[in-house]
């Protein structure tokens, strides 16, 4: 764990901790009761100014002696069906796997957020030491790259996002500080009409009417508007001129207004395809491309028999549901291939969002 000034969420993450074999916190300078409070539960504590989110992280990886590292946050807490996937997991390692995600589940201003939060949402938390370390040449998003598919745990990681309106403000002012520092000030005034107006906008009927945002109520609508403004400050910021460090890759190849996650280790493709025909075309192709080294999956109505690939089963082919099950694959590693096989699966993704479409590749194919 990193710290720094968490005495009043510090403990319940701790009691949390409690099947760990050592727990070790990494304190950035706090002025609270921090340091004491990891103490007295028994953590190994290290005191190290503050040198950002990725060297502090990986300060506290060269310091741990277990072989499986677990990295929580202050404000997470492992929950008891996690613990009990961990636990298994660690029983019996499969040999050759170094990485196991969960899903996070977020808890905002007193309730718990499904899809506006895009849950679930994959993280690269529980992993082989000496397998992974943080880039330490970011500012933001210092998660792990993940180089092959990790294992699936069952069981979240409960995260407390915000307790409170002000927290929430305060958050999202923070996080556009942090990432206007990835983005150049660009030479042209409609990379400033993209980044303030058209994406937002976007980004806000999408989330809100396509993911199923609204679902989760008032909670849901206010963290989805508070994302989109700090798009809108990461831009403000830049056109403040507060911005400056290289433009970073996105996941969908865009460069200079999205972050997350890059493309390492095998290539990955995931092929979409409806049902008959179609998924039997998918699962040769991906089976194929798999033999050749690569990482794939498939999306489909129906599913092959057993379990030779990955799969989501998505009861009826449509946009909504393929533009899901591709959220969820990109959270677990980039995608670099998405193969529309057969007629339907190409109109779905001919109305999906651009970051989906430059990568897509049809694959002919007939349908039953």
């Amino acid at each position: 764990m990193i710290v720094q000034d968490e005495q009043r969420r510090l403990p319940e993450a701790l009691r949390s901790l409690a099947f760990c074999d050592e727990i070790v916190v990494v304190d950035g300078g706090s002025t609270d009761r921090t340091v004491e409070l990891a103490r007295a539960a028994g953590a190994t504590v290290i005191e190290n100014p503050w040198p950002g989110f990725a060297a502090q992280r990986n300060l506290a990886l060269d310091a741990a002696g277990g072989d499986w590292v677990l990295e929580i946050d202050a404000d997470e807490r492992v929950s008891p069906p996690l613990r009990a996937s961990i636990e298994a997991l660690l029983e019996a390692p499969p040999a050759g796997t170094d990485m196991a995600v969960f899903a996070l589940r977020n808890r905002f201003l007193g309730g718990v957020l499904g899809p506006s939060a895009k849950y679930p949402s994959y993280r690269s938390r529980l992993f082989r030491r000496g397998a992974y370390r943080h880039d330490e040449s970011r500012a933001v998003h210092e998660g792990l790259d993940l180089r092959e598919r990790p294992l699936i745990l069952a069981g979240d990681l409960e995260h407390e996002l915000a307790a409170t309106l002000r927290e929430a403000l305060a958050d999202t002012w923070s996080y556009a500080r942090l990432q206007s520092a990835h983005v150049e000030r660009p030479s042209s005034p409609s990379a400033y009409l993209g980044g303030m107006l058209l994406r937002p906008a976007a980004k806000l009927g999408y989330r809100t009417v396509l993911e199923g945002g609204w679902r989760d109520g008032w909670r849901g609508l206010l963290k989805i508007v508070l994302d989109v403004g700090s798009d809108v400050l990461v831009w403000g910021f830049v056109l403040a001129g507060r911005g400056g460090g290289a433009v970073e890759q996105a996941a969908d190849g865009a460069g200079g207004e999205h972050f997350g996650p890059r493309r390492v280790g095998a290539p990955k493709v995931v092929a979409v395809a409806a049902r008959g025909a179609a998924s039997e075309a998918a699962v040769r192709r991906l089976l194929r491309l798999r033999g050749q080294g690569a990482d794939v999956a498939l999306i489909t109505e129906d599913p092959p028999a057993g379990g030779e690939l990955p799969c989501h089963a998505i009861g009826r082919l449509g946009p909504i549901r393929v533009a899901r099950a591709l959220e969820s694959e990109m959270h677990l590693r980039p995608i670099d291939t998405v193969l529309a096989i057969g007629w339907r699966a190409r109109a779905s993704l001919r109305v999906l969002p651009a970051r989906f479409r430059p990568r897509a590749l049809e694959l002919e194919g007939s349908e039953s």
